[in-house]
């Protein structure tokens, strides 16, 4: 059988063309202001610039479309901030610089934005959470942890159970500020309260982890 014109145009499509980019801009535009049951892939597709056909050849349904959407978000923020050094000797200065851009990035208004939408459709949609989780909280956890078990070898941190010890570290940063800034609760966040959090993790961190402990 011959191949269909939508066939061959699907063939097409890369993971990382710009009409793929310019869908998911428009579709984070739409979600954010409608949330998932709001948005419709007819304003999706009117706000990207696409026509209706075209979104379709990228996405066959809006819940395929508000996936990709997620766990791009999630996964980008992760591949960014979790690239450690598994051979950096100073541990403290290490999980510093990585406790403060997970805090900056964690607080910014799109992501708290972000984390609100998914938790609205996983009612609905339990894969959506699931796949946001794993594609973000667990790969950095993941990642943090091979960085651990890298120092624990060579004698910088305490023999311990470094999975759990990567996610305490992550709670310690942001202990509690997220479901404050869920619940549109407190005075924003500043930059001095980002640098005294951070330090104060590092802190407590050691005093559990560190060596001889």
């Amino acid at each position: 059988m011959p191949a269909t014109s939508t066939t061959l145009e699907r063939d097409a499509v890369t993971p990382e063309s710009d009409k793929r980019r310019q869908i998911l801009d428009g579709a984070r535009q739409v979600f954010m202001g409608a949330g998932f049951d709001g948005a419709s892939m007819g304003e999706i597709a009117r706000t990207a610039g696409v026509s209706k056909g075209t979104l379709y050849v990228y996405f066959d349904s809006k819940e395929a479309l508000f996936e990709a959407l997620t766990l791009e978000e999630k996964r980008g923020l992760a591949e960014a901030l979790f690239l450690l050094d598994a051979d950096d000797p100073d541990v403290a200065a290490v999980l510093t610089r990585l406790g403060t851009t997970y805090l900056i990035e964690m607080v910014r208004p799109e992501h708290v934005a972000v984390i609100r939408m998914v938790i609205g459709a996983c009612e609905k949609f339990p894969r959506f959470g699931q796949a946001f989780f794993e594609a973000g909280p667990a790969m950095g956890v993941t990642r943090l942890t091979a960085y651990l078990d890298a120092q624990v070898a060579a004698g910088r941190l305490n023999a311990a159970d470094t999975n759990l010890a990567a996610k305490h570290f992550l709670h310690l940063c942001q202990a509690g500020l997220l479901t404050r800034l869920l619940f549109h609760a407190g005075d924003p966040v500043t930059r001095e309260e980002i640098d005294y959090r951070i330090r104060e993790a590092v802190r407590v961190f050691f005093a559990g982890y560190g060596p001889g402990r």
